[in-house]
């Protein structure tokens, strides 16, 4: 019945799912987080499209280990690393279009002490 529209917060349309760009320009000119509370809301946002980040766990592990409890924030420069790189990948995001079963495809699956995820490929 819509040929497009915006529904919780991606862009759905025939040619697939991808973000809001809105989102991602307000994400694009966020500074480095200077306390774990604006640390949280940057995972938030970003948690929020991790489907279009590839390895995303694996990429925001080092930022998560900041909002452990009595771990001290000490955002040195492989966090600044990973923020940059997260935030990049945000405003870079691919689009995500409906699976062709008539085409190959194979289940790529990635394990590490602590988190499991796998895609379609």
């Amino acid at each position: 019945m819509v040929i497009k529209g915006i529904m919780l917060g991606h862009k759905v349309s025939k040619a697939g799912l991808k973000v809001d760009q809105a989102k991602i320009d307000a994400i694009a000119k966020l500074p480095a987080p200077v306390n774990v509370k604006m640390l949280k809301s940057f995972l938030g946002h970003t948690g929020f499209y991790k489907r279009f980040i590839k390895c995303f766990s694996q990429i925001f592990r080092p930022l998560s280990i900041l909002l452990e409890v009595d771990s001290p924030y000490d955002f040195d420069n492989a966090c600044i690393r990973v923020f940059n790189m997260l935030r990049d990948a945000l405003i870079s995001m691919p689009i995500l279009v409906a699976l062709d079963w008539t085409q190959p495809f194979e289940l790529m699956c990635d394990t590490i002490n602590y988190t499991v995820g796998a895609v379609l490929g």
